[in-house]
């Protein structure tokens, strides 16, 4: 299992000490799990109790997240979160906290000045009328990049801890694998049959046909601009290689750890394995699994279980022994002559309720125990009766899963 490439370094046992080791933490999960908080909760934690200079870089755009951290926006450039806001929560943080959010073609744009051999090159790119088009819909491009903003900030060394909030599970294979796929497009046979009769200038016997038939559809100009711009960026073919050999390497290091979020409901444990799965297959640390909106452990104490059997049971006997107080509370009478028959049924009522979820609350327990048998850290948080919409917000809902 992919947990047994941790030798290295010291066992972690709760997300606290897992943070602590780690450069990169990569947050996967479905849709609707609370993926995106918990990838902000982890990273305001670390910046407020172990130190240094932390970023969370949202891959899978949520403005949500930009007001949970009290900014009005931001992009693909860091952008500080205040450290007032720490303080209104009642923590001085011991470090920073800073926020970025991909942008596809600022991304693209710096990626071509970076990787183009020379300026006429890259400022054909740059103008080439498909250009904004094409980066935008081929081969995963939106994914591709988010790996190679992800590398170029780690390598430039100016966070101690890096928290991504990835694309929903199945994506975020996607978001895994578009380096290779990247390398691979780009010494595809299909694109050296489609630019080779512009690197020619001649077209072979066979291709003739096909483009033929595409000039009547698409038009020459399309079809030339379109080979023109992948003759261009097959230029820097190097360069996108050893970058996506580059990313696969960080990504298999020893400082870059996987949290899988899910909540125990059934499609997202469903995704959850899945990922988990994926994750072994690969190789990738997994670090944690962290599980939202957990039912509390009362449900499962025995004392308290049998006073619930007690009122679903026997609820007039327990009625009975209650003070007639009971049927006035806040000003609220029960209609005259009912209040015994009424305070039954709501004790039955509540006992059965609680037998109920005590069934659903016995079933996560079960799969809590198998999770923590494919990782070290399998933290849980309760279902908050209010949205997180602040800085507060994450830090409690950090203090759940932390420690």
């Amino acid at each position: 299992m992919a947990r047994s490439r941790d030798s290295q370094l010291a066992v972690a046992r709760t997300l606290e000490a897992l943070l602590a080791t780690r450069e990169i933490v990569i947050t996967c999960g479905s849709g609707g799990v609370g993926k995106t908080t918990t990838a902000a909760a982890l990273a305001a934690m670390a910046a407020a109790h172990t130190g240094g200079k932390v970023l969370v870089l949202t891959v899978d755009p949520a403005k949500r997240l930009a007001n949970a951290l009290g900014l009005e926006q931001f992009g693909n450039i860091e952008t500080s979160v205040p450290a007032e806001l720490f303080e209104a929560a009642g923590v001085e943080a011991r470090g920073e906290l800073w926020a970025a959010m991909l942008d596809t073609k600022q991304s693209w744009d710096e990626l071509v000045k970076r990787h183009a051999r020379d300026q006429q090159t890259r400022e054909q790119i740059l103008a080439n009328p498909l250009y904004q088009n094409v980066t935008g819909k081929f081969v995963q491009s939106h994914d591709y990049i988010a790996m190679e903003r992800l590398y170029e900030i780690h390598t430039s060394g100016r966070y101690d801890l890096i928290v991504v909030d990835t694309p929903p599970t199945r994506n975020a294979l996607d978001f895994l694998e578009a380096p290779e796929r990247m390398a691979d497009f780009f010494s595809s046979r299909l694109l050296r049959w489609l630019i080779a009769p512009y690197r020619s200038r001649m077209l072979t016997a066979m291709s003739k046909p096909f483009y033929s038939v595409a000039d009547r559809i698409l038009g020459s100009q399309f079809l030339q601009d379109i080979a023109e711009f992948f003759v261009l960026f097959q230029s820097m073919y190097d360069g996108f290689v050893q970058r996506a050999r580059a990313v696969e390497r960080l990504l298999e290091d020893h400082r870059t750890t996987f949290v899988v979020v899910s909540t125990l409901e059934a499609a997202p444990v469903r995704e959850a394995d899945f990922f988990i799965k994926a994750l072994d297959r690969k190789g990738f640390h997994l670090g944690a699994v962290v599980l939202n909106k957990v039912l509390p452990d009362y449900f499962l104490d025995e004392g308290v279980t049998q006073s619930a059997r007690l009122l679903n049971a026997d609820a007039a006997k327990v009625a009975a022994q209650l003070p007639p107080v009971v049927a006035k509370v806040d000003g609220i009478e029960a209609p005259p002559g009912r209040e015994q028959e009424n305070l039954e049924r709501v004790l039955r009522e509540v006992g059965e309720s609680f037998l109920n979820y005590r069934v659903v609350a016995t079933r996560e327990a079960e799969q809590q125990a198998e999770l923590a048998a494919v990782t070290d850290v399998v933290a849980t948080a309760p279902f908050f009766d209010r949205d997180i919409y602040d800085v507060d917000g994450l830090l409690r809902l950090g203090d759940t899963i932390w420690r």
